[in-house]
């Protein structure tokens, strides 16, 4: 019998932490082949060359495709779809997948969708449904929906946002989050162990940072932030970088400079998953406007401050404070999060993901691109 190829892209070390278990579970299934294709930031120096850590999880990385470049312009991430979109081609045209997974609304999985397309490569898409007004993710997201034949959502919410999309229901599944997958099954640090692997002042709290673009919004929103930070003396300061949209080159740049005058702030390029979620379980409150503060870190029994509009739009546990792009809103936040003290609601799931859309893939007979849109 001949194994279906399950293809896999991945372009970031988040995206690549929440798809990891799933790539272990297609890896180990008798019916199914694993096809990894490493892109983006994964294959960047100035971003921890995280391609790495893929090969040293086990899995063999089938094609590697280069499209950053040095810009991260508008001009520069729209041509890098495009130099994107040809790399996916010829890939695509050698590994002759079955099924390609994309998970998220990140640019390069726009290029591989609609390469994919074009080359009537049926496509699933993990965490479609899901709104972020404050970002042009949200456009690539639902455009990712149109292009694929099935969907598996984290909450019922979003999944009945695919069907208003005009998808089938039978083709639109909530299985939950992936990242609560790794919440359960990843053995985490203490804070002893991290307090070495991270060089963090034993007494002091922590305070663990990521803030990206608002590639539909306010470009400087990275200043208030750090002015604000400056006044947390005897705190932690931990920062991830910035992912390449546009305008991240120079978030980093700036977060990079306040980090050479204050001496409890670091910067790193990537942590990991186990790092990650450990720094996070082990943190006073985490800050930014990555999704995984408003997904991932209630499970960890983490406050998280929501700063500016890139996640508006999503599902909010009560554990979540929003802010604005101003000094005052952020130490508001801040106060109200150091002052959480009710359960925390967790909204996405029991965490047994994997299985579950592995199963599904397995259920279906035919592997198709075609599809009509189902009216409501």
């Amino acid at each position: 019998m001949n194994k279906r190829k399950i293809c896999i892209v991945t372009g970031t070390r988040a995206e690549y932490g929440l798809l990891y278990w799933l790539m272990k579970e297609i890896q180990a299934d008798n019916e199914l082949e694993l096809q990894v294709v490493a892109t983006g930031m994964h294959l960047s120096p100035e971003f921890g060359l995280t391609y790495k850590q893929i090969e040293a999880d086990g899995f063999v990385i089938d094609e590697k495709v280069e499209i950053l470049l040095s810009s991260d312009t508008a001009v520069g991430v729209a041509k890098s779809i495009g130099l994107a979109t040809i790399g996916f081609a010829d890939t695509f045209e050698r590994l002759e997948p079955d099924l390609l997974i994309i998970l998220g609304d990140r640019f390069e999985m726009l290029a591989a969708a609609q390469t994919a397309l074009v080359q009537q490569i049926p496509i699933a898409h993990i965490h479609g449904g899901e709104l972020t007004h404050g970002a042009f993710d949200d456009a690539i997201r639902h455009s990712i929906t149109k292009m694929a034949t099935w969907h598996f959502t984290s909450t019922e919410e979003y999944r009945n946002r695919i069907i208003q999309l005009g998808e089938s229901p039978e083709h639109v599944w909530n299985v939950g989050a992936l990242g609560i997958e790794n919440i359960l099954k990843l053995p985490l640090l203490s804070r002893k162990e991290l307090n070495l692997e991270l060089s963090l002042h034993p007494a002091w709290p922590i305070f663990l940072i990521t803030y990206h673009p608002e590639t539909n919004g306010d470009p400087d929103g990275i200043y208030p932030l750090l002015q604000t930070l400056k006044n947390y003396q005897k705190v932690n300061l931990v920062f991830t970088k910035s992912n390449a949209d546009n305008g991240g080159r120079l978030i980093n740049e700036e977060i990079y400079q306040f980090t050479q005058q204050h001496v409890n702030a670091q910067l790193f390029d990537s942590l990991g998953q186990i790092r990650y979620l450990s720094t996070v379980k082990e943190s006073a409150i985490v800050i930014g406007n990555s999704s995984s503060g408003l997904i991932e870190v209630p499970y960890l029994h983490t406050p998280t401050v929501n700063y500016g509009r890139r996640q508006s739009g999503r599902i909010r546990p009560n554990s979540v404070f929003d802010s604005d792009l101003t000094e005052n809103a952020i130490e508001k936040a801040i106060s109200q999060a150091q002052a959480f003290s009710a359960p925390f609601e967790q909204l996405f799931g029991d965490g047994k993901v994997s299985e579950k859309v592995l199963m599904i893939l397995k259920s279906i007979p035919v592997y198709s691109v075609r599809k009509e849109f189902h009216d409501l």
